[in-house]
């Protein structure tokens, strides 16, 4: 079990979603198509009645598990995932807003969970409906810890936002079971699941119930990870396995202890995942050790295998992290999940150590590597997020099989959607947090929003307004019953060169800055004002140099946004293309009319003269001659809304 040092405490808490209302020109009309569309499409989707896509069977499944219809399994090892992800999703809504029709609905599935859960507390389709008996014989392949593990976070958050206790009560017999099956117990298995997520889900069930057995088992999954002898092989060895079949141990990040891990490795959901229990873990248990563990593993992630839009994950094969550096473009895997994964590290890491660099990768990963994974309309999706398209080679290479020049309308393996949903649905619990015994709020994304927290023995309510992403004009009013002392802490972006900060008009010069946020303290009176003006010129990003791929090319960013090319405005062989202009010669103007309404980036450029240019020669002792031209950027999130097409993040430029 961990050492218990007390060493480890966090700085702050988040503001729960019953604390904080959204309501923002960017996000809210997103927040409202996952009520409005996504949630009933994904419904849609789980149910088999979508025209055109790709079965899921998840609710037939627990029909047949609970022995209400005949018929055979369907869909991946961990289909019960996909409804605990809705599950929860449903659950982030309810906190915000009631919803008969939609609370209703989940209640009926809720019993049917009720109904498919077996006497002993077991609930696993696959294990219930297709191998009857083999319960708990491959932990390493087939994710039964971690469909538990959504199932508890989905109760969880059904729980906090209605007080119905049934779903609760359900996963809690569940885990209930699991800590009887697992354990340092002679009888007991001492192993953990290939898919690190249970360990995380767990710690929230324990907050949820006050149950420290739950604390207790997550804390042997995380500290039994990658111990001798490895479970994976005395687990392979009783099933009788071919060992030829076997793929190395880190991949599932149980190469050593997870004290020892030094670099990420593996499939980089199933990391980030198992970093964010270990962030968890490390406060419950006062675990500096694991805490250590954990910062040295963001570095290696964030400053060395972490792409421009938040993206993780550069290979295709096993979904994984390679070695430092190796960030391709055209073949990028950077799965949704691996960026909504490390926004879940992110978080759990700042209210630690309350540092900007956590809030700014969690702000990078949202704007660009999450996003870009749903459509304007919601109603498809990327599963990987490549930084470069070329549509003639994507559809015909083999070895880019994975790379879609369209989002889908569903997947066979449908883990992204419902993490994309989830997320947004849940967007309000990131973007403040407070600390108790300093009285400070602090902020850490600009959203539109309405906020109330008790500070200083008052109830403070703060409203902000802000048209963010597009302009970093931010106000903050405060509202109490009575003046108040305590503090406000603002981001600072670390993209931002030039800040401003001024109450009641008046420029602060003067605030403390600590770890990328600005500090306000003093006597708040009813109706006080807080603006914060952050530059947000256009800029260029330039890759560091071992990073091969981007050598002679520069990326264009502007505040959070990262900004891409696209065949619809630019026309075709974009890696032709060559900025010439120094970034201060960009222009950025918002176009209501185009993708919902963004900044769009313009400039000079220059590509070949193709006019010139005989079709019968390949090659040739001197360049093409270039022409002038006028190229057009729209944010990386927005790209494949349009008529599909080439696409590209990085650009040739002329240093």
């Amino acid at each position: 079990m961990s050492t218990m040092n007390n060493q480890v405490q966090k700085k702050m808490n988040p503001l729960t979603l019953q604390q904080v209302t959204i309501q923002d020109p960017f996000w809210s009309s997103r927040e409202q198509n996952v009520t409005e569309t996504v949630v009933p499409y994904q419904w849609d989707a789980l149910n088999d009645n979508i025209p055109g896509a790709e079965p899921s069977h998840t609710i037939e499944n627990f029909r047949l598990a609970a022995g209400e219809t005949e018929g055979e399994y369907y869909g991946m090892v961990f289909q019960d995932s996909d409804l605990g992800k809705w599950l929860e999703t449903v659950g982030f809504i309810l906190s915000r807003e009631r919803d008969p029709e939609l609370e209703k609905t989940a209640d009926e599935v809720i019993e049917l969970l009720e109904r498919a859960q077996q006497p002993d507390g077991y609930l696993n389709t696959y294990y219930t409906v297709k191998k009857p008996g083999e319960r708990w014989t491959n932990l390493r392949d087939n994710h039964e810890l971690y469909c538990a593990g959504h199932l508890m976070e989905a109760a969880v958050s059904y729980y906090q936002a209605t007080g119905k206790r049934k779903f609760l009560d359900i996963m809690s017999r569940y885990a209930d079971y699991i800590a009887t099956v697992f354990g340092p117990g002679p009888e007991q298995i001492r192993g953990y699941d290939g898919h690190p997520e249970i360990e995380l889900a767990l710690v929230k069930l324990y907050e949820a119930t006050g149950e420290a057995k739950y604390l207790e088992l997550s804390s042997f999954f995380v500290d039994q990870r990658g111990q001798q002898p490895h479970f994976f092989d005395l687990e392979a060895e009783k099933r009788q396995e071919n060992a030829s079949r076997k793929r190395s141990y880190d991949y599932f990040q149980a190469h050593a202890p997870v004290r020892e891990q030094q670099t990420a490795e593996g499939h980089s959901v199933r990391a980030v995942y198992l970093y964010s229990a270990m962030a968890d873990l490390a406060v419950k248990n006062g675990d500096q050790q694991l805490l250590d563990a954990c910062n040295q593993l963001w570095r290696d992630t964030t400053r060395r295998k972490m792409y421009i839009t938040g993206g993780i994950g550069s290979s295709e094969y096993e979904e994984r992290f390679t070695v430092p550096y190796d960030l391709p473009n055209d073949r990028a895997y950077a799965e949704t999940c691996a960026a909504i994964g490390l926004m879940f590290w992110a978080h759990r890491m700042l209210q630690i150590e309350a540092d900007r660099e956590y809030a700014d990768v969690m702000e990078r990963a949202l704007y660009n590597g999450v996003l870009s994974g749903i459509s304007l309309d919601g109603k498809s999706y990327f599963y990987v997020n490549p930084l470069e398209v070329w549509p003639d080679i994507a559809n015909h290479r083999h070895d880019m099989s994975t790379v879609k020049v369209t989002r889908q309308p569903w997947f066979g393996c449908a883990c992204c959607p419902p993490n994309i949903a989830r997320l947004i649905a849940s967007l309000g619990q990131y973007i403040y947090s407070q600390n108790d015994e300093r009285k400070e709020l602090y902020v850490h994304l600009y959203i539109g929003s309405k906020a109330e927290v008790e500070l200083a023995g008052q109830q403070v309510r703060l409203i902000q307004k802000t048209n963010y992403p597009w302009d970093g004009s931010v106000e903050l009013e405060l509202d109490m019953d009575q003046a108040a002392e305590f503090g406000v802490s603002l981001r600072i972006p670390g993209w931002c060169k030039e800040a401003k900060i001024a109450v009641n008009s008046e420029e602060v010069t003067d605030a403390a800055t600590n770890s990328g946020y600005a500090s306000l303290r003093r006597t708040w009176q009813p109706g006080d004002r807080i603006t914060l003006e952050l530059s947000m010129p256009v800029e260029f990003i330039f890759a560091h140099p071992a990073l091969r791929e981007n050598a002679g090319k520069a990326a264009l960013q502007r505040g959070p946004v990262v900004y891409c090319l696209e065949e619809a405005d630019n026309g075709a062989n974009l890696q032709d293309i060559e900025l010439t202009a120094d970034a201060a010669g960009l222009k950025a103007e918002f176009d209501e009319n185009l993708l919902g309404g963004v900044v769009v980036v313009s400039g000079a450029a220059t590509r070949s003269d193709t006019s010139a240019a005989s079709a019968e020669e390949l090659y040739a002792t001197s360049p093409a001659a270039r022409v002038p031209v006028q190229i057009k950027a729209v944010p990386y999130y927005a790209w494949s809304n349009r008529t599909p097409g080439e696409m590209t993040v990085w650009v040739r430029c002329r240093s």
